[in-house]
């Protein structure tokens, strides 16, 4: 009995070390959420062997910096190392997606079908994979039905949703109403997901954005203060009221400061892009 614990053990440590992530990659992973990706890249470019994770990472440093060819190649060798990771299906979804949307009319239609078939294996391999989930709705609620999308499978994949995170569920269904023209069902369904989760500034920034969209300012302006008041320096925050700003033409000296605040602060990968900060900053006039 003895042997075999200590083989169980020696096992369960083995094990350890397969998943076990390396330092090139912590260091690199670190540079990768500064958005340092060319930094990044040339930590894991050092590396001998590349491991999947090694892999995903120098795909996830590709796609940010918007050469989605690299991008795939990278992810495409680490699901043949990991076939059965939803994750990976996710993000090549995502390549895919990008490349309809930036390729020829020609490529468009083949490379959208790929991304569909990529995220709806992402969330057959992981039904609790919630950016898979929401990656899939974004597409049925998006694409043409001959493209495979449709907004019965957006509504049934919303529903889904709300399983696995309900201010996020009400927040798909939003999208869904918004898109048959159902304003009113719409706003209620944000305001739902606000309630729910009343300190998350992804939700009242939604809200926001949907009552600047309907031309209630007055309201609009509510939220975006009540936003700030639970998280000032919030990035999604300064730039999503910086933007809203510049949509409608006013107060364009304070959306000129929110973007200098934003240009400043520390982003991730989950921020927009300092460029498209720098280009909504240029619209401003100061």
């Amino acid at each position: 009995m003895r042997g075999f614990l200590v083989f169980l053990l020696a096992l369960a440590v083995w094990a350890g070390s397969i998943s076990a992530k390396t330092p090139e990659w912590d260091r690199a992973h670190e540079l990768y959420q500064r958005t340092e990706y060319a930094q990044a890249l040339a930590v894991l470019n050092q590396v001998p062997n590349k491991d999947v994770d090694t892999l995903q990472l120098i795909g996830q440093c590709r796609f940010m910096q918007g050469d989605y060819k690299q991008a795939g190649d990278a992810f495409e060798k680490a699901l043949a190392l990991a076939p059965r990771s939803s994750e990976l299906h996710r993000l090549l979804g995502n390549v895919y997606g990008r490349r309809a949307e930036t390729g020829s009319m020609l490529t468009a239609p083949g490379n959208a079908k790929k991304a569909r078939q990529y995220f709806e294996q992402a969330v057959e391999l992981d039904p609790n994979n919630r950016e898979a989930a929401a990656n899939l709705f974004e597409y049925y609620l998006e694409a043409p039905g001959f493209l495979g999308g449709g907004l019965d499978k957006a509504e049934s994949l919303a529903k889904r949703i709300a399983t696995l995170d309900t201010p996020a569920g009400h927040h798909a269904l939003a999208q869904l109403e918004r898109k048959q023209k159902r304003y009113d069902a719409a706003e209620q369904q944000l305001r739902s997901a606000v309630a729910l989760a009343p300190r998350q500034i992804g939700r009242l920034v939604d809200l926001a954005r949907f009552l600047a969209d309907r031309g209630r300012v007055k309201e609009s302006d509510e939220q975006f203060a009540e936003a700030a008041r639970i998280a000032p320096k919030s990035p999604e925050l300064l730039f999503a009221r910086a933007e809203t700003y510049i949509q409608q033409k006013r107060n364009l000296k304070d959306a000129h400061e929110l973007l200098e605040r934003y240009l400043a602060s520390p982003l991730t990968p989950d921020d927009p892009p300092r460029q498209e900060a720098r280009t909504l900053l240029s619209q401003t006039g100061n």
